[in-house]
């Protein structure tokens, strides 16, 4: 089963609160895996009819915290590596997935994927994140 995560005020990438968000909506299953599909436009291009490679970042950057966040860490971002198979095309519809891959003592680590329709990867990423609740003492996800 999935649940909706939250959207969070003014986020970049999902916020409802943010007149420039992509205004991508994500789930998480009973796994632990984050999903999302969603579609891009103009607003988020770089070379001509497809996206610009920092809103890809973004998105992944996003699903990769969020199901950190979803499996009950309060973390930021330390370091994120993203990897661009094929340029990411606009208007058509793209999933996003995410998953922990490891959790350390302070650290906690999770990989996304950016993927066309068929399953093909055009963007990948792993990023590691640190607990820092301090940092959010006012959100709630």
């Amino acid at each position: 089963m999935k649940r909706q995560v939250p959207y969070h005020g003014w986020c970049f990438v999902c916020g409802t609160d943010n007149p420039h968000s992509i205004g991508i909506t994500m789930f998480v299953d009973d796994n632990g895996v984050l999903t999302s599909e969603f579609t891009l436009t103009e607003a988020q291009q770089g070379p001509p009819g497809y996206a610009h490679g920092g809103a890809s970042a973004a998105i992944l950057d996003e699903a990769m915290g969020l199901v950190v966040w979803a499996a009950g860490h309060k973390v930021a971002a330390v370091n994120i590596d993203i990897n661009y198979h094929k340029p990411l095309p606009l208007h058509q519809q793209l999933n996003v997935e995410a998953r922990v891959t490891q959790i350390d003592k302070r650290k906690i680590f999770s990989a996304g994927e950016i993927k066309l329709p068929d399953g093909t990867i055009v963007v990948s990423g792993r990023g590691i994140y640190v607990v820092a609740s301090k940092l959010f003492e006012k959100v709630e996800l």
